[in-house]
């Protein structure tokens, strides 16, 4: 008998269009997208040395704050391409859309077509998943990968090939070498999900469980065991750890301190990324916001919402491409300048005698600064003022405060949270629509057991953010693909009990589910403007009075349609705006904010600006040297990485403060000829060796290589956590 022939669904394909497209259109914009990455990526493809690696440098000193195999997928990119920004980011792109596929999939399988459909769609236009997916970080790449080994494990029930769950956890400690703990995450429900759903008698499933803990620690483990047991003087140092270690960066900087707040790789603890300090940090070098005013050499000094780098104010002017740390500056300006009025602006003052820092606001004390009022963005509504601050979505660390509703705050939530009512309320529905009556209560159908896994991926992951102290607003990808499926599956579920017995409880679910997440919606909106949320409310009105009216016996699919288009007008516009503005950027963010700066300025971790003379000078001057020159962080590196191709040394690392090097063999590679030259750009770093250079390098002239400063990047994706900019001092260094 022939096999039925598989049928092309439409709507998937134009989903899978809608996906490529708000993934990837505008990326030729990306620049050189995270340029810490980017730089990785550009040494990797180097030698196989450093794409094992993953080394931030040619030379391979040292590696970046994530294991490699993200990285592995942009290097084959960029080996095969060329290193641009487009193809570092290429495999965020096609694991994206991978997942929106992955979520079809998975829900097709067991509730059909149209859930699935609903599940991809709202996947789609979830805002943080499209900006995450436009740059080379690893969380699309981690979703992708905790997807596929979800649906792995849910083949393995269904078809009952208990090979494939230990293939599930492999996939499980493969993800963790892309992001470290945070892809464990999912643990708990592969685990609960296998137990409930699985045929097996209770000692084969023990079993099988037994054999995927053994994949999962062989595959965990691998490469950390490999990476620690080589001697430190045949591999890189391990960036961001303390130790020289992936597993001291796995469980610390990596791993408690994303829980507890960071007490390492910033010279201070992020104390003020709880709910205390509403959304503040303390102790971060070189220009990121703090909590607190930082002081060298016991010389505490404010300014404000101006930059000074040996004396020279900026004077508002545009300066090597950074701008002040005092805010996010207002459209239609230059980046420098006064910061927009109400915006409790960061301020830095650097000069040899001090360096100051405060605090840029969190959830609890920020206050939107006042912008231009205008049209644009989400229909009918006049623009407020957006949220300032470091990235257009409220903040490179604006995590909000924490507690049960955190995720629901304004500083998180318009990345992820539109939908995460109707999940929440579709989980209940779909949860009572496929109750076996022919069962005992206790018995879950094969459909209650899939929207309980979901719930608890979800469940968990929220909690998790809703008391951590260290984390960026683009982690919230995590919660995009139980909120998809659930909001999807429930959608199908509440339709279909809405036809139902006005006297059924379940019948209310729908209308009280919109109201509920367009009450939501509007409150998001009310952020940045002023008749749209009111617009908004109107539609939801006049929805759930339409449902009333017709039942849906009557005008079924207008009504649908009508509902859909209503709920997911606010979320599809977020969802759009990191693909209008070309954003590809190091702290990837959607909103209204990208369409009036004209991209996320928060673009890598530096400046990505290149003194084009230095460059050439250094380059001149370098003879047999391995380094072109040595600083203090990899943010002033990266660029001149990306620029030359050659080995800058980022002697601290990502912030500065690794202690990969004492002072006594800084001097030896001085000495050996290996490092003729150091930049001192301002940022904070290894005390001992800054000063020793200071006392004993011979300083360059600025007059002898200029001070032409281009970009590495797009104008879109300037900014970011500070760098060399266009000033500094470079030293000639020589040791009798």
């Amino acid at each position: 008998m022939d096999k039925p022939k598989r049928r092309l669904d439409w709507w998937l394909v134009a989903i899978l269009l809608l996906a490529a497209f708000l993934y990837a259109w505008n990326i030729w914009e990306a620049g050189s997208a995270n340029d810490y990455y980017t730089a990785a990526v550009v040494s990797m493809t180097k030698s196989w040395h450093n794409f094992w690696y993953g080394a931030f440098d040619p030379a391979g000193f040292i590696t970046v704050d994530k294991p490699p195999v993200a990285l592995w997928f942009m290097a084959i990119s960029g080996k095969i391409f060329g290193v641009y920004g487009w193809s570092v980011v290429l495999p965020s792109i096609l694991f994206g859309i991978g997942s929106v596929y992955l979520i079809y999939a998975m829900v097709k399988r067991v509730f059909g077509a149209w859930p699935a459909r609903l599940s991809a769609l709202i996947m789609t236009l979830t805002p943080i998943v499209v900006a995450d997916s436009r740059t080379n970080n690893m969380d699309a790449t981690l979703v992708y990968f905790l997807l596929l080994a979800t649906d792995c494990l849910f083949i393995a029930i269904q078809k009952k090939r208990p090979w494939l769950v230990l293939v599930s956890f492999a996939l499980i400690g493969v993800s963790f070498n892309i992001k470290m703990l945070q892809a464990f995450m999912i643990l708990p429900a592969l685990l609960l999900f296998y137990w409930l759903a699985s045929s097996q008698p209770w000692k084969k499933r023990l079993v099988t469980l037994v054999g995927a803990g053994a994949a999962l620690a062989i595959f965990t483990l691998a490469w950390p065991l490999q990476v620690d047991s080589t001697s430190a003087a045949d591999r890189p140092y391990i960036g961001s750890s303390q130790k020289n270690s992936v597993m001291d960066l796995a469980f610390g900087y990596n791993g408690s301190e994303r829980l507890l707040g960071q007490t390492s790789g910033l010279g201070g603890t992020f104390g003020g990324l709880n709910s205390k300090n509403k959304g503040g940090f303390e102790g971060m070098p070189g220009g990121a916001p703090g909590s607190a005013a930082t002081t060298k050499n016991g010389t505490t000094t404010k300014s404000n919402g101006t930059t000074t780098q040996n004396g020279t104010p900026p004077t508002g002017s545009k300066q090597g491409g950074t701008p002040p740390s005092g805010g996010t500056p207002p459209s239609g300006t230059n980046q420098g300048g006064t910061p927009p009025t109400g915006n409790k602006q960061g301020t830095t003052t650097k000069s040899k005698s001090n360096t100051t820092l405060t605090a840029q606001g969190g959830e609890g004390n920020f206050t939107p600064p006042t912008g231009s009022n205008r049209k644009g963005g989400f229909p009918g509504g006049t623009r407020r003022g957006g949220r300032g601050g470091m990235g257009a979505g409220g903040g490179a660390f604006n995590i909000g405060t924490a507690g049960p509703l955190r995720v629901f705050q304004s500083a998180l939530g318009p990345q992820i949270s539109w939908l995460l009512p109707m999940a929440l309320i579709g989980f209940i529905s779909s949860f009572v629509y496929y109750i076996d009556r022919k069962r005992k209560w206790w018995q879950l159908s094969l459909q209650q057991k899939h929207v309980g896994y979901w719930l608890a991926w979800l469940v968990p992951v929220m909690g998790f953010f809703s008391i951590a102290s260290f984390f960026h607003p683009y982690y919230m990808i995590m919660l995009a693909p139980p909120i998809a499926a659930l909001a999807g599956i429930g959608l199908y579920t509440m339709f279909k009990q809405f036809q139902g017995s006005w006297k059924h409880w379940t019948t209310y679910l729908l209308p009280v589910g919109i109201a509920i997440t367009i009450a939501l919606q509007a409150w998001y909106l009310t952020q940045y403007y002023t008749v749209a949320p009111w617009l908004l409310v109107i539609a939801g009105i006049l929805v759930i009075a339409g449902l009333f009216a017709t039942r849906l016996h009557r005008f079924r699919k207008i009504m649908v349609g009508a509902t859909l288009v209503t709920i997911l007008a606010a979320p599809g516009f977020w969802s759009i705006t990191p693909t209008l503005a070309g954003e590809s950027a190091g702290i990837p963010t959607a909103g209204p904010d990208l369409l009036s700066q004209g991209g996320n300025t928060s673009g890598g971790i530096g400046s990505g600006s290149v003194n084009s003379g230095l460059l050439k000078y250094v380059e001149a001057h370098q003879g047999s040297a391995k380094y072109l020159f040595a600083v203090s962080d990899a943010s002033t590196a990266a660029p001149y990485i990306i620029k030359s191709g050659k080995a800058v040394m980022a002697i601290g690392g990502f912030n500065g403060t690794d202690p990969t090097l004492t002072l006594k063999q800084f001097k030896a590679l001085v000495k050996k000829g290996e490092l003729k030259y150091y930049y001192s750009s301002g940022r904070s770093g290894n005390s001992s060796i800054a000063a020793w250079v200071e006392k004993n390098g011979t300083k360059i002239a600025a007059s002898k290589y200029g001070s032409t400063t281009s970009s590495t990047q797009s104008t879109n994706q300037r900014g970011g956590f500070g760098g060399m900019g266009g000033s500094g001092t470079l030293y000639k260094l020589t040791v009798k």
